[in-house]
């Protein structure tokens, strides 16, 4: 018998064994399987960045954030965004923006605004201006970019000025931090009601059943943009940026609800039947906690997919309503109150940088939809 015959059978591997990666998925937890899905999905993992890095501008917007952003100046009107330098024309090195010469248009009358070579300003990080607390609790006055010499409310625009003078960077921060928060908390809530009264619904059964289902109906056959334009009217207007906050929040929250209810209800049509829901009632489990212990970890990860997919809905529809002048309005700061000062084609063609606020709307949308998408697919790691 050759050397090559008696080689042969051990590339054969043996009946049963299993590789080193089989043997890892065998024993990983369901966590885990989700998370090795998910990080296959790239696109969802660029996404999730942008995520946190939003989030992260709503929670620190105030250091972000160089100019107090309801300082106005009409002198400082429709200035154009400012290019930042970083090559000296003596050969040094550093962050700098050229400074800003006004004069009046002999044809339309209006100050304009040319940058000035010959004045250079230096720009500095962790610098010194307004004062905020930061996180709410903590006073301090350092932001992250600030000017060497005299205010950056007077030097420094990264992304212009509104027609109010107002500084378009630090106005963005802070209309970052409504619009993000409304959606964020919006969704909280109405995931709170889709699982309670889904759940309930559905575990139930019955006249409890009905009566929800009806409730749902109900509210989802109310036409919502004559809803907001009499809730818009109804509104006092001496009411403060956090009722108005707040009442957005709730009523965005009333209206969401439903559809993740009708799933929540559908989900636990089935599960009710199966014997781990059986096993927790033979052993005396109350209804709620066999609800919440038991029945909802089963499908966690679908809940989570859902949530994050209903987030964009929420912030372009709060967008679109402050946009309309149904929602937040002056002098809140969103992302819809902002894009209201282009709404004159006019405007928008002499100062483009007033549209800039819509780049960051569609940025969180996409993200959003793209996060939600690698979350559905890592919700069912055992699918092709």
């Amino acid at each position: 018998m050759s050397a090559e015959s008696l080689a042969a059978p051990a590339l054969v591997p043996e009946a049963g064994s299993v590789t080193e990666a089989e043997e890892r998925i065998s024993v990983a937890t369901q966590w885990q399987l989700m998370w090795w899905r998910f990080r296959r999905h790239k696109l969802a993992l660029v996404a999730a960045a942008v995520v946190v890095v939003l989030y992260v501008l709503v929670a620190f917007a105030d250091f972000f954030a160089y100019a107090d952003p309801e300082a106005s100046e009409a002198q400082r009107s429709l200035i154009a965004p400012q290019p930042i330098y970083f090559q000296y024309p003596d050969g040094g090195f550093g962050p700098h923006v050229l400074g800003m010469s006004g004069k009046r248009d002999p044809n339309t009358f209006k100050r304009v605004y040319e940058p000035d070579p010959s004045v250079k300003i230096p720009i500095q990080f962790f610098a010194h201006g307004f004062e905020y607390k930061l996180l709410g609790l903590i006073p301090t006055d350092v932001h992250l970019l600030g000017v060497a010499n005299g205010k950056p409310e007077e030097a420094l625009f990264l992304l212009g000025t509104d027609v109010q003078g107002r500084d378009q960077w630090s106005r963005l921060m802070y209309g970052t931090r409504i619009s993000m928060l409304i959606g964020l908390l919006s969704v909280g809530i109405s995931l709170a009601l889709g699982v309670l009264l889904g759940g309930v619904s559905g575990y139930f059964g019955g006249l409890t059943d009905v009566v929800i289902q009806r409730v749902i109906e109900i509210l989802r056959s109310i036409p919502l943009i004559p809803l907001w334009m009499g809730l818009a009217a109804a509104v006092p207007k001496d009411w403060d940026i956090t009722r108005v906050f707040f009442i957005m929040t709730i009523i965005l929250a009333l209206f969401s609800w439903t559809e993740l209810a009708r799933v929540v209800r559908g989900r636990f049509l089935a599960l009710r039947e199966e014997d781990f829901v059986t096993a927790a009632e033979l052993v005396g489990c109350s209804r709620m906690r066999i609800i919440f212990r038991h029945m909802v970890p089963s499908f966690l990860s679908h809940i989570i997919a859902a949530t994050t997919l209903a987030l964009p809905g929420i912030i372009i529809f709060e967008t679109s309503l402050s946009f309309l002048g149904l929602g937040m309005r002056p002098p809140a700061i969103s992302w819809g109150v902002m894009l209201q000062q282009a709404t004159n084609v006019q405007t928008a063609a002499v100062s483009p940088w007033l549209l800039y606020p819509a780049i960051p709307v569609i940025l969180a949308i996409l993200s959003f939809n793209f996060l939600g998408d690698g979350l559905r697919d890592a919700a069912d790691p055992y699918g092709g």
